[in-house]
């Protein structure tokens, strides 16, 4: 396959351009061909691989115009040239609007196309080398920072930046090793920040101190979802199990030209697992209030994942009701196999009857779980670029993304967030406990639990830490870093069964550091 770079040439007299295709293949170039605009959008949504777009102007059907409009809105980094009968002055107005990259009048010669494209693929070039310079001379000061990082602000902003490198630096694996073991070093000091200041938190928050602590996962509703319900608009409230915020910029990408979007951090609560954290989000409660208040709806390590949080609708309710919320309508859905997704998109427009619509969408779960189980699913995300990579084609041609071009049109506010994130877990740490200790990787709820202080937090006073006892010697520990649990006997057989899977349950930025996304239409 060439390594040149991809070009898709949308022409519908392609079949009279062959000669400058080959010509353009025997340089190393890939070229897709396409006879109309429709075709080239559709290659462009299914295909993240094309680098620059040959625009016919004049095409039947879509035209040139309508063409650009429409990659633009999928792809809007995407270098497009235009190619045209005359230098007319709306070309020269779309070049000058960064619409354009370039422009090329017939008849073209094969030289002056392949000069074109060369020139447009040596700029990103340039531009993926500039931003390995930047990177490279930004990291004396983020190891400083992230040494000297002693507030929540300071670590969502540190969080942040590297994520922007993460998805930034693709195509230098040098400079992308250097990160990947600088985001280790900082998950090594973030958990021990975590373990210092974890405690405050949840005591300032049960003495209702004015300190300052970020928000935290059962402070979702209070914060973000309610404001928005005195709006008198519906209200659509979507957790996705399990997504990252680098997941969550690859769906940003895709609704920027529908959605105004402004994006907030929560900090999830210990343990970052579903039974926990969701009950959390919903009820308004840390874990121990949820155990005290409605003991009957609080299932502990009891059953499987998805029946821990079988009551969240009860939950959400008893929430609106503390919040004196109760007149407000509210609608909850829980949406796990793809049928419910499709029967979801086909009557989106029924939940804005309701003032609130709570939806729980378990896919990206499900993709987390089944890169563990699956060698198809491993192999296709073998690292995180591939696994954000996976996550946005998923999102492209969801019922998701299908449901929210619908209710970019209506008038409406969407709020999305998460329960917790998952971290690819690379280093096994043993742990000892009796045949009663829950069975998750990222944490452990037992009696007598014991393990090195320096791959988990140990949690002697459950309460301490919001969390329910389940007696006497009753503890918790929360994995670090990116460790996970494995017990001494066979260990090597377990550890290598888990390694570089996608867990989640600990105390890691990627798990604890969540976007709270408002999406309000703009056209409406």
């Amino acid at each position: 396959m060439s390594t040149a770079g991809h070009i898709l040439w949308a022409d519908d007299e392609i079949d009279l351009l062959r000669s400058h295709v080959f010509f353009l293949e025997n340089r190393g170039y890939q070229v897709t061909c396409v006879t109309n605009g429709a075709d080239a959008v559709e290659i462009v949504a299914q295909n993240d691989l094309v680098d620059v777009v040959l625009l016919d102007e004049q095409m039947p059907g879509m035209d040139g115009l309508e063409t650009l409009a429409a990659i633009k809105q999928k792809r809007p980094d995407l270098p497009v040239i235009m190619v045209t009968k005359s230098e007319e002055e709306h070309l020269m107005d779309e070049a000058l609007g960064g619409q354009i990259s370039d422009y090329l009048t017939k008849p073209v010669n094969p030289s002056q196309i392949l000069l074109t494209c060369k020139r447009l693929l040596e700029r990103i070039q340039l531009r993926n080398a500039r931003v390995s310079q930047d990177y490279l001379l930004r990291f004396n000061a983020i190891s400083k920072t992230l040494n000297n990082c002693t507030d929540f602000q300071g670590w969502f902003s540190l969080y942040q930046e590297l994520v922007h490198y993460d998805r930034q630096l693709e195509n230098d694996e040098g400079a992308r090793q250097v990160l990947l073991d600088q985001y280790r070093e900082a998950n090594r000091v973030f958990g021990r920040y975590i373990e210092d200041v974890y405690p405050d938190w949840i005591a300032a928050y049960n003495s209702r101190s004015s300190g300052e602590r970020p928000r935290l996962s059962h402070e979702v509703i209070p914060h973000w979802v309610l404001p928005q319900l005195r709006a008198d608009r519906p209200v659509i409230f979507f957790v996705i199990d399990c997504m990252r915020y680098d997941q969550w910029l690859e769906f940003e990408s895709l609704l920027l030209p529908l959605f105004s979007v402004q994006t907030d951090f929560s900090m999830g609560i210990l343990p970052t697992a579903t039974p926990y954290a969701r009950n959390a989000i919903f009820s308004g409660l840390l874990p121990h209030e949820i155990h005290r208040r409605h003991p009957a709806l609080w299932q502990g390590e009891h059953g499987d994942e998805h029946s821990r949080n079988r009551h969240e609708e009860a939950l959400l309710a008893a929430c609106l009701e503390r919040l004196n919320q109760q007149h407000r309508s509210m609608r909850y859905r829980k949406l796990i196999r793809k049928d419910d997704g499709r029967a979801f998109a086909r009557d989106v427009n029924d939940y804005l009857q309701a003032d609130l619509n709570a939806v729980v969408i378990n896919f990206v779960d499900i993709l987390a779980h089944s890169r563990a189980d699956s060698d198809v699913i491993r192999e296709l995300a073998p690292d995180e670029q591939a696994y954000r990579a996976l996550t946005r084609t998923w999102f492209k041609h969801s019922w998701l993304y299908q449901s929210l071009q619908t209710l970019s049109k209506k008038d409406c506010t969407i709020i999305i967030t998460t329960d917790h994130g998952a971290i690819r877990s690379l280093h096994g740490a043993k742990v000892r406990g009796d045949r009663n200790t829950s069975t998750a990787l990222r944490y452990k709820c037992g009696r007598n639990l014991q393990a090195d202080s320096r791959h988990a937090m140990i949690v002697r006073d459950p309460k301490a830490y919001g969390l329910p006892s389940a007696g006497a010697g009753s503890c918790y520990l929360i994995a670090k870093e990116d460790y996970y649990f494995v017990y001494p006997t066979n260990y090597n057989h377990y550890r290598n069964l888990y390694n570089d899977s996608m867990q989640h349950g600990g105390a890691s930025m990627e798990e604890m550091i969540l976007p709270v996304v408002t999406l309000r239409p703009r056209k409406s």
